[in-house]
């Protein structure tokens, strides 16, 4: 918790909380396909634990870090993701890391965790840069300033960041397909089904299944047609490249098993590309936002940028105004917004009573903003993340990639990757607001801008 607000604090524009009174299953039901976020009241910023009878059943919103940490960390293995996230997700993610529980689960965190040491992740800071470097560098040509779609740039670029290391640039040229398919498939496919929520019988076609098959069918042909030519090049005999993709299906299970089968291989493809690629995305347009608003925190950060080299093996730590104003960021817009669980056993959680089959709510949106936690929540402040402040934060406070064992695989590539990206990018442009109503977060599994983040972009004298 931060001491006091900057002199330079922005509030950015979020959307209206209702009142903590009731509502209808109709207009539930309504809020929860056309807009998630409007769920969460007053109420919920302020209380740390609410329960009540919802049309889930019975349900705990946590609020607590203590309580947080219980159902993440000390009680972990009591709580699965639930049947409603599998039923929505299921179809395109169902054998990834994300779905996957139970022994399936701890099998391939065993098989993937070497792919993500600190050693294997330092050594794709250089293709990051160079990507970062190509894909920013023409944004004005000739021009002196223009007002660009950050968000797109933003999908673009992290897009060309996860092609080159994770699959040696096999999907280059393919960023602009990703996109309109990812964006379909989470504007469609990945919504809150009210029929989902009711559980009903599988034969009743969703709106999602009916709108989002043929992105769904997109991501599942062309990541499987990736695979099976990376599969006969491995068989061939012929040198494959040296990347994430060569590595996932070599990967053996260090107790002796087997390795992932090609259908693991390629629902966890598809798992990085939406948990890695479109979270990392959504993370930079948000802070590029919020610094447009802040000049004071941008000049922090194109100081940085100036004097940003690889070459140092301390460059992160070189760098804490930038990673300060990425973390604030993912505080303010949390890339994944909510988390559920479903409580397998009687438990009890700060005090509470939870019986067997409960939906346990984590909200990163909602804990990232609550009134207990933190000082002035809705401001932007990147100082609570400088060193001496950082330490303060109780870290199930501060939950963007998770935490406990099913923490996010990928945080620290997704995290150099923003870093040295947003360094590329403050270190030739200033930005600016582009006199247009700011973006309101919308919740599609990733927190996204509703209607996209556009911003004036200046060549730095």
């Amino acid at each position: 918790m931060a001491d006091g607000a900057a002199d330079h604090t922005f509030r950015p524009a979020t959307p209206p909380r209702r009142s903590g009174k009731p509502v209808s299953m109709t207009r539930f039901l309504w809020m929860a396909w056309r807009e998630p976020l409007d769920i969460w009241s007053d109420r919920h910023f302020a209380e740390r634990i609410i329960t009540g009878q919802s049309f889930l059943g019975f349900a705990i919103n946590v609020a607590d870090p203590a309580g947080v940490r219980h159902v993440l960390l000390e009680n972990a293995k009591n709580y699965d993701k639930g049947e409603l996230q599998k039923r929505v997700l299921g179809p395109l993610l169902a054998e990834g890391l994300l779905l996957v529980e139970g022994d399936d689960w701890k099998r391939a965190r065993r098989i993937m965790a070497p792919l993500f040491t600190p050693h294997r992740m330092a050594g794709l800071t250089g293709r990051m840069q160079e990507v970062s470097q190509a894909r920013v560098s023409g944004w004005l040509e000739d021009r002196s300033a223009r007002v660009i779609n950050i968000d797109r740039e933003m999908t673009g670029l992290t897009f060309d960041i996860i092609s080159a290391t994770m699959f040696s640039d096999m999907l280059g040229g393919e960023a602009g397909q990703f996109e309109r398919a990812l964006t379909g498939f989470l504007d469609t496919a990945a919504r809150i089904d009210p029929l989902e929520v009711l559980n009903a019988p599988r034969w009743i076609p969703r709106m999602g299944q009916i709108f989002g098959g043929r992105t769904a069918r997109f991501f599942e042909n062309r990541v499987a047609q990736l695979v099976a030519d990376r599969r006969a090049l491995i068989d061939s005999g012929a040198e494959a490249p040296d990347d994430l993709l060569t590595a996932l299906l070599n990967a053996r299970d260090v107790d002796g098993g087997a390795g992932l089968s090609e259908r693991e291989v390629a629902c966890n493809i598809l798992t990085f590309i939406l948990a890695g690629h479109e979270t990392t995305a959504r993370a930079l347009g948000w802070t590029l936002h919020l610094l447009s608003h802040d000049q004071t925190a941008q000049t922090h950060v194109q100081a940085e940028a100036d004097a940003f080299d690889l070459s140092n093996p301390d460059w992160a730590d070189a760098m804490p105004w930038t990673r300060a104003v990425i973390e604030e960021s993912m505080r303010l817009y949390p890339p994944a917004p909510s988390l559920t669980r479903r409580a397998k056993e009687a438990d009890v959680i700060c005090g509470v009573e939870v019986p067997a089959g409960t939906a346990v709510l984590i909200t990163p949106y909602v804990l990232h903003r609550h009134k207990t936690l933190w000082d002035d929540p809705d401001a932007f402040m990147p100082e609570r993340f400088l060193p001496g402040a950082r330490e303060k934060i109780d870290r199930f406070a501060y939950i963007p990639f998770s935490q406990g064992p099913r923490i996010c695989i990928g945080a620290a590539f997704s995290m150099q990757e923003a870093m040295i990206a947003l360094a590329e990018i403050l270190r030739r442009y200033q930005v600016d607001p582009p006199g247009e109503a700011e973006p309101m977060p919308s919740h599609r599994i990733t927190l996204r801008a509703k209607h996209g983040i556009r911003l004036r972009v200046s060549k730095r004298a």
